[in-house]
């Protein structure tokens, strides 16, 4: 795998405190916008999109219990890591993160993250991964833990598909989904 990440347990969303501080910064990659945000702990966020503005609301709405600073310089080394990746998948990515979510979102996530760079799972071989004795059951859990991921590119909801093959839902839209598994394959 070549994403290179560091994953530090923090609260669900829910019982973040006011005292919360994310800084945050876009840029651009070969994805459109890119905005990225970290804790002390770690980048929380890395949210895709063609409006810096629209990223920044995206970003209001998933931490709402959070001070949000725009802060260029304390994200910047981030954002290069991030736009060089979207460059040349190949090179990986090595970034501290603070993943935030539900015990379970957080579970998918990871095994989202054992998905090799250029190939695909369905969600339902991805329930599998999760609770093999009711995968029936968990598929929609691992759409929906997808739906809410807040960490694009290094947790690879892009490489889920449906069980026939066909792409299916991205957070950031099935043509960055298409152009991500193009990358990663010629990689």
């Amino acid at each position: 795998m070549n994403l290179m990440t560091h994953a530090e347990p923090s609260a669900d969303l829910a019982t973040t405190t006011a005292a919360d501080v994310l800084f945050y910064a876009t840029g651009g990659c070969a994805f459109g916008t890119v905005l990225i945000a970290r804790s002390i702990k770690g980048i929380c966020a890395i949210l895709l999109g063609d409006d810096a503005r629209a990223l920044e609301d995206d970003l209001a709405k998933g931490f709402p219990h959070s001070t949000l600073v725009p802060h260029e310089v304390m994200v910047r080394d981030d954002l290069a890591k991030v736009a060089r990746y979207a460059d040349k998948p190949s090179e990986g990515l090595d970034l501290r993160l603070d993943m935030r979510g539900t015990p379970i979102q957080r579970r998918v996530w990871n095994a989202l993250r054992s998905i090799p760079p250029g190939k695909t799972k369905s969600y339902m071989q991805v329930a599998r991964l999760i609770n093999g004795a009711y995968p029936q059951l968990t598929a929609r859990i691992v759409a929906n833990a997808c739906a809410a991921n807040p960490l694009a590119l290094v947790i690879p909801c892009h490489r889920v598909i449906r069980e026939d093959g066909e792409l299916a839902g991205y957070r950031w839209g099935l043509e960055r989904k298409r152009e991500l598994l193009e990358k990663e394959a010629g990689a």
